[in-house]
């Protein structure tokens, strides 16, 4: 991603992301604006606030589209469930307003982030950073919805699920933060999902290398572009929990030990192809559609991470025969290695995840982390 040259800021806002569990009901739109409201009064300093939408709100565009269209085209389906995150924005700013603070929405072209590639998961290829600095220097608050851009001819594009993290990075980058707080269900990145593994550890700290790792293979704590753009500027990435006190977490930045983990995302799926001449042809068609996907090098099959694709229609489009889902990937991150197990079904997932775990090591190794040191393909 590139950004247009502006002087610096001097004094850089706050950078913060609240993700769609942060508004669980109407009222908690009020409940975090008086949280902004304090923090302004404390820090004196200006707020980007990333939001996300309301539990359930995207899923329920997504559901209304393909009643009426059961295959949409990207265009339709990024113009579309965009507007959850949007309508979530305008609650935060309403809610700011009844508090008497000054905020704005920066939505779509207003954001000042271009892309480039499809309509959906669509890469971020340039920031302009005039829009958001304007609106900060007019209001106390700039509320941007998560995952938003537009193509170089000012088309919506949607940068994929859970991008929010992904906006807030880029909103940092453009206001020349050194920080950007991620605020979630939980305080940080955990040695598995807490959701469905008893017992995992909170990571205190984590390198750059190990977060995009972790993402790429579908843990949902972190979106793996975000780790990536924030390691090129230097931003640190720290998460939070999303309710007050706010308690910090996980901080993600360079030179962090090794962090043992195992990954389980109960949206991914296996797909497994008579050979691996056809494999290929899957993965590259998945990844010329900016979805995550993961070539086994083991076997001819590809692992399409965190859900949300349809992957026969993908495999479809590019011609490839669709093949067949034989599991959910459950991976291993150990000792520097990444290993990839596949589950037949989601109980198996959550029992082999929580046996995969019980086996880590009680301390993260002191090596570095290599990603690619298993012999898979991302």
């Amino acid at each position: 991603m590139t950004a247009s040259a502006t002087p610096a800021v001097t004094h850089p806002p706050a950078v913060l992301k609240f993700g769609g569990s942060s508004f669980a009901t109407p009222a908690a739109y009020g409940e975090l604006a008086y949280s902004l409201s304090a923090r302004l009064d404390a820090g004196g300093r200006r707020l980007a606030v990333v939001v996300s939408a309301m539990p359930g709100e995207t899923e329920r565009l997504r559901e209304r589209l393909h009643t009426v269209d059961p295959h949409p085209t990207g265009d339709r389906v990024a113009g579309l469930l965009t507007l959850a995150d949007t309508v979530s924005a305008h609650l935060l700013a309403a809610a700011l307003h009844r508090l008497g603070r000054s905020a704005t929405v920066l939505a779509g072209q207003r954001t000042g982030f271009t892309t480039e590639g499809p309509f959906m998961w669509a890469r971020l290829s340039r920031t302009d950073p005039g829009p958001l600095r304007r609106a900060l220097d007019e209001h106390e608050v700039v509320v941007v919805p998560g995952g938003q851009a537009v193509d170089a001819e000012g088309r919506p594009t949607w940068l994929g699920k859970n991008s929010s993290d992904l906006s807030a990075v880029a909103v940092a980058v453009a206001v020349g933060a050194g920080a950007c707080e991620i605020h979630s269900d939980v305080e940080g990145i955990h040695s598995c999902d807490p959701h469905q593994v008893s017992g995992t550890r909170l990571l205190d700290q984590v390198s750059y290398a190990d977060a995009t790792a972790m993402s790429r293979h579908g843990a949902k704590v972190l979106h793996h572009r975000a780790v990536r753009l924030a390691e090129r500027h230097g931003v640190s990435i720290v998460c939070r929990h999303n309710t007050p006190p706010f308690t910090e977490g996980t901080v993600i930045g360079p030179g962090a030990a090794t962090a043992d983990a195992v990954v389980l995302n109960l949206r991914s799926v296996v797909v497994a192809h008579p050979d691996g001449a056809t494999a290929d042809r899957a993965h590259r068609a998945f990844r010329a559609e900016g979805v995550d996907a993961i070539r086994l090098g083991d076997a001819p099959c590809v692992a399409v991470i965190g859900g949300y694709v349809d992957p026969v229609e993908v495999q479809r489009r590019h011609g490839v025969a669709p093949g067949r889902v034989v599991g959910i990937p459950v991976t291993e991150i150990r000792d520097g290695l990444a290993t990839v197990h596949v589950a037949a079904g989601e109980a198996e997932a959550v029992r082999l995840a929580r046996e995969l775990h019980a086996g880590l090591p009680a301390r993260p190794a002191p090596s570095r982390f290599h990603p690619h040191a298993e012999g898979v393909r991302a």
